[in-house]
């Protein structure tokens, strides 16, 4: 049978320990202290009355006058009993030079030799030692008795015994005690109100399982590719792990900074300072989509918040080539039907025996198509955009709207440096194009015009431009607003299923991470017009991608 290991005690619970056993023995040696010290005064201290005694029982001229006598005893005797009750010592022994005495508290005693050292007095010198005599261990002083010509006559010892000196400090000794116990139990209630908040604050962990939590912590810390941050109540930063600082941009010390100062995109810092949880928010930076999440931490009151952020930069981009996949296949579906449905036109025809309207009526539509793929590679003739306004084209007129690629078009194959993603490209043309047949829909008429030419050299060690401009035939841009369309989660439409709000905001991410430009004004024929600026840099002696590809 395996006996239970008994758990270790938790850490407020060690604490509390050493505290008690601490304050104890600062307790019992400061009591030694004392007692030591109040016995070395109190020694001191009878020293000191038993030599004033003494001294003035020598001094006094009763005294000379009765030693001169026949019969020294029969005054001095009465006289050294009153000075020992007045002055509270317990014994006053005067006796003859040669140690004879002539008082004693025993009486048997007078007439005996004085117990005690006296060779010092002899010489005329006060001096005091703890000596056993009759009366047991006592602490006396020793004095000359001097007469006129300053001849000594006799001596005097007056004592305290080692007894009483000992009641008196037993007596302090007992009160000190009281204090020390009373200090003990304030302590020991002081330490257990520390120790029972701080078992609380530690829920009752001992120093290993807080040592090994935060082994855990740190390792999980920096082991989760997500980024945490933790602010406190002040919204400052009170922690962050590695991916936080990677998806936030950050590389200097933060920890203690506010939020506010971190230079974060505002709708983001917002994000970040309120108060009330953010549940799956998708937010923008420089370079990155988010989505980010926050908590608050409360007790009673609020402790901080938690903050979680991922990257859903790349799920973002491959989520927006879906879209367009989608609306690619429903336009060639739509194509199909068309399609088929000239094709049983034709079939009808033949059926009829008018071939020669026939193949008229199929030759008219192939020449149709074939100059709308014409109209566009001949005005763009780089791969990713001409094949993205191909498609953008039927999947406007699927939605009633026009698209037409201007005569001003001109941008050659081969002209986008490597530095260009085509990803980039078709991010900001294909929303820019998008948001304009939303805006286009429904207007008389529906037209979205799409001018793609470049500006400057562009040739190696060039400094020219991509110049994108998309303008559509709706209502236009408020001035007011002409700022704010470019944040994420403005619209002027009905949100949707997915939210609205976020292709103008990715695409001017796209711009600045190619350090272009993005800007709004109302078209020449009223509406929208967006123009995009970006810097075709080709080092020199650097070709360009292949096909126009990156």
């Amino acid at each position: 049978m395996r006996l239970p290991v008994p758990r270790p005690r938790s850490l407020a619970g060690q604490l509390f320990a050493m505290q008690a056993v601490l304050i104890a023995v600062v307790v019992a040696g400061c009591a030694l202290f004392t007692y030591v010290s109040d016995r070395a005064q109190a020694e001191g201290a009878a020293s000191r009355q038993a030599t004033a005694v003494a001294r003035s029982v020598a001094d006094a001229p009763s005294v000379r006058e009765a030693i001169g006598t026949a019969d020294p005893t029969a005054e001095l005797q009465p006289y050294a009993t009153r000075i020992m009750h007045d002055t509270e010592v317990d014994f006053v022994t005067i006796m003859s030079p040669d140690g004879i005495r002539w008082t004693h508290p025993d009486t048997d005693e007078i007439g005996r030799r004085f117990r005690g050292n006296t060779a010092r007095a002899l010489k005329g010198e006060t001096f005091t030692e703890t000596y056993t005599g009759t009366l047991g261990p006592s602490v006396r002083a020793v004095t000359p008795v001097r007469d006129d010509d300053d001849r000594i006559v006799g001596l005097v010892s007056a004592g305290i015994k080692v007894e009483a000196i000992s009641r008196r400090v037993s007596d302090q000794v007992t009160a000190l005690f009281g204090v020390a116990a009373g200090a003990l139990v304030l302590g020991a209630v002081g330490t257990y109100v520390i120790n029972a908040r701080l078992r609380r604050h530690t829920h009752g962990m001992n120093a290993a399982e807080l040592s090994r939590m935060h082994d855990y912590h740190q390792a999980a810390l920096h082991a989760v590719r997500e980024g945490l941050l933790m602010l406190d109540g002040q919204y400052r930063v009170a922690l962050i792990n590695d991916g936080g600082r990677e998806l936030l941009g950050v590389s200097e010390e933060v920890v203690g900074r506010s939020v506010a100062d971190l230079a974060l995109p505002s709708p983001l810092t917002g994000a970040l300072l309120a108060s009330e949880p953010r549940v799956d928010e998708v937010h923008l930076t420089a370079d990155r989509v988010l989505v980010v999440n926050t908590s608050p931490v409360s007790g009673g009151e609020r402790r901080g918040t938690v903050v979680t952020l991922r990257d859903v930069t790349e799920l973002q981009s491959l989520t927006g080539e879906l879209d367009s996949e989608r609306g690619f296949t429903q336009a060639l579906r739509s194509q199909a039907h068309e399609a088929a449905n000239r094709l049983h036109t034709v079939v009808s025809l033949i059926e009829l025996g008018r071939a020669d309207e026939a193949a008229d009526f199929a030759t008219a539509e192939l020449e149709l198509a074939q100059a709308l793929t014409d109209q566009v590679v001949a005005a763009v003739s780089e791969p990713v955009l001409a094949a993205l306004l191909l498609g953008k084209t039927a999947q406007a007129n699927e939605r009633g709207v026009e698209l037409v690629v201007s005569r001003e078009s001109g941008l050659d194959d081969g002209l986008l440096p490597r530095s260009m993603p085509a990803r980039d490209l078709v991010t900001i043309l294909g929303n820019l194009i998008d948001n304009a047949v939303d805006a286009a829909q429904g207007s008389v008429p529906a037209r979205v015009t799409v001018t793609a030419s470049t500006e400057g050299r562009t040739g190696p060690g060039g400094s020219g431009e991509l110049v994108l401009r998309v303008a559509d035939t709706g209502a236009g841009v408020d001035p007011a607003h002409a700022s704010q369309v470019f944040e994420r989660g403005f619209s002027t439409k009905p949100a949707g299923p997915g939210g609205r709000g976020l292709g103008l905001a990715l695409a001017r991410q796209a711009v600045h991470r190619h350090e272009g430009t993005l800007s709004v004004a109302e078209a020449d024929g009223g509406g929208a017009e967006f123009t995009v600026r970006l810097p075709l840099r080709t080092a020199a002696g650097a070709a360009p991608a292949p096909g126009g590809r990156v």
